[in-house]
């Protein structure tokens, strides 16, 4: 059974807002990444997931349990991070942390002391007073501070800086090798492809793709740029490749003698015998990254059904 699983969600709020029939699921001990820009949906699904909002359609699960209907008791092994961070000013971090683990009932500090260090969180001033980063970095602690077993993440690096960005990656892969299931969302690919096994990607609170990471890293479709040392062997290639059924030009550039293109994995040995026969300044792959595919993707419309597709890779290419 799924730990999260969100099925048929849809909560209209009119004028195009919303989440329309999104439907997913997050596997235990998995990483799921939800990808998508500012306004795309991904809070509101994440709202409906911690029982925060009801749903109009559709339903989601954690654990088994009703999101709406059992949110308190979904959240005492949940931990949340949402992407504003609302913090009551009248306290310091240091209260703000002991009011935390009060509600919590948690007595043992060591995994929230190790949190401390981890972040180079200094909790004893105002709240009032602190930078974002810092309470971005509180709102950390506070949520990972009991160790609990699904982490359901909204742009949780907003407002850290880029070091400490790559800490919170690594501490992510270290709650995924503890086997945690997570649910990341957030617009900045490094993370989502750093950590995640699973992707999708949401648009106008449709989602518009879903893919296994591995997919993408391990794409059958390669693409190569090379630049050839005259004018004439430019024109030869540009001449032969017309015949070559295998291997899809995507750019010719006359004027600096260059050539872009994309072959199959199945047909790299058969390309490869070819370019082999011309004289070339240089040549490179073009590795195909997840803000590519991502940029390649978002700009097509949106398909109706909120389950997106499942293989998506090498069939959008």
């Amino acid at each position: 059974m799924a730990v999260l699983h969100i099925e048929h969600l849809t909560k209209d709020y009119g004028h195009q807002r919303g989440v329309f029939d999104v439907s997913f699921q997050v596997e235990k001990g998995e990483v799921y990444g939800f990808l998508g820009p500012n306004g795309a949906g991904k809070t509101t699904t994440i709202r409906h997931i911690m029982g925060f909002s009801r749903p109009q359609m559709g339903y989601t699960l954690v654990n088994g349990l009703n999101s709406w209907e059992s949110a308190s008791e979904i959240q005492k092994n949940l931990g949340y991070l949402p992407g504003e961070i609302a913090l009551p000013e009248t306290l310091t971090g240091t209260q703000f942390i002991k009011m935390m683990a009060d509600l919590r009932g948690l007595n043992d500090m060591t995994h929230t002391n190790y949190l401390i260090s981890k972040f180079e969180l200094d909790p004893a001033g105002s709240l009032k007073r602190m930078s974002l980063g810092m309470k971005r970095k509180l709102a950390i602690v506070t949520a990972f501070m009991h160790n609990p077993a699904v982490l359901v993440l909204d742009e949780p690096t907003s407002g850290l800086d880029p070091i400490m960005q790559n800490v919170f990656i690594d501490f992510i892969k270290e709650e995924k090798e503890k086997g945690k299931t997570i649910l990341l969302s957030s617009h900045i690919f490094n993370e989502i492809d750093a950590t995640c096994d699973k992707i999708s990607m949401i648009k106008d609170g449709r989602l518009i793709s879903t893919f296994i990471a591995d997919e993408l890293r391990h794409n059958e479709s390669k693409s190569f740029e090379f630049e050839f040392n005259s004018k004439e062997e430019f024109k030869r290639f540009s001449l032969e490749v017309r015949s070559l059924q295998n291997i899809e030009v995507t750019s010719l550039k006359a004027h600096n003698n260059q050539a872009e293109i994309r072959v199959n994995d199945n047909d790299i040995n058969i390309f490869i015998r070819t370019i082999s026969d011309y004289d070339l300044k240089f040549f490179s792959e073009i590795k195909f990254t997840l803000e590519d595919y991502f940029m390649k993707f978002y700009d097509r419309n949106s398909i109706s059904e909120g389950g997106a597709y499942h293989n998506a890779i090498n069939r959008n290419q």
